[in-house]
């Protein structure tokens, strides 16, 4: 859209649960807009592995990044949390309203509420400070450059991995956690980052906005679809030793679209074969290096 200028830190140039790293990075950068995507995340089994440390990280982060971006002018800040905020029981589909209406699901409660935090944040220094800050909240996302790591993967590209060296080793079974019942909502990530790209443009209001597609699917439904794009055929074997995770997620996602016109275009099967091809593409690559 016209801007050449973007900063994408990484860690190990700007630790941004440090202070200091993170003045540095405004010494040396002057933002004039910060759009806060960092965080520490993952599926179930790492968020069940990291409480203490998701939750430290990524309060930390945030709370930091925003008190700079008010002392410094930051002319708009977008801070971006996460569905793991909502109450386990929330009503589907999730409205911005419900979202102080109980306690988040056992696994993702730290990360979820280290988030959550942070619109209190925006919220109290909007009131008190004037502060341009605004609080989204994406569904999960998926897409080309996800993390395949099955350590920390979440459930799209780990159900492509495990597909794949599946049909690679001939292997004739996989297995997956939980029971297959809850559902989730997904949102391709150039559609994100186009809603993300609106509300900075456009947004100005201290109420949450929830970033989704609108769909819903079972984990189950969803194995199947991953397997037949990947050309699985085995069996799919679920472990229900292991925790499902929130029963069901889908979005009110009218708010977003009356707001700043953003509704979602990738159709889901369309996103998944581009995400799988960038996949396969990318281990090619590995192969021949």
């Amino acid at each position: 859209m016209g801007c050449h200028n973007i900063l994408v830190p990484v860690q190990k140039e700007y630790d941004l649960t440090r202070l200091d790293a993170i003045e540095r990075m405004f010494d040396e950068h002057r933002p004039e807009v910060l759009i806060h995507l960092a965080a520490a995340v993952g599926g179930i089994g790492a968020n069940r592995a990291n409480p203490g440390r998701f939750f430290y990280e990524n309060a930390i982060m945030g709370i930091q990044l925003i008190e700079v971006a008010r002392r410094r002018g930051v002319e708009k800040t977008v801070v971006l949390g996460t569905i793991c905020a909502y109450p386990k029981f929330t009503p589907v589909p999730f409205r911005e309203e419900d979202l102080w209406d109980g306690y988040p699901e056992e696994t993702n409660a730290p990360y979820g509420l280290a988030k959550k935090v942070l619109l209190v944040q925006c919220q109290s220094y909007r009131e008190q400070y004037g502060m341009n800050a605004i609080f989204l909240l994406p569904v999960n996302l998926y897409g080309p450059g996800d993390n395949f790591d099955l350590d920390s993967s979440h459930v799209i590209p780990a159900l492509i991995r495990k597909c794949l060296e599946a049909v690679r080793a001939g292997r004739e079974e996989i297995v997956l956690w939980g029971d297959g019942s809850p559902t989730r909502e997904f949102l391709y990530v150039e559609d994100a980052a186009k809603g993300i790209f609106l509300a900075t443009e456009r947004y100005d209001k201290s109420d949450p906005v929830n970033l989704g597609s609108g769909m819903e699917i079972s984990i189950r439904d969803l194995a199947t679809v991953i397997a037949k794009i990947t050309g699985f055929t085995g069996s799919i074997i679920w472990d229900t030793n292991q925790p499902n995770g929130q029963p069901r997620r889908r979005l009110d996602v009218s708010r977003a679209e009356r707001e700043f016109g953003f509704r979602a275009a990738t159709p889901f099967e369309a996103g998944l074969r581009k995400t799988i091809d960038w996949y396969i593409n990318s281990l090619r690559s590995m192969e021949v290096r």
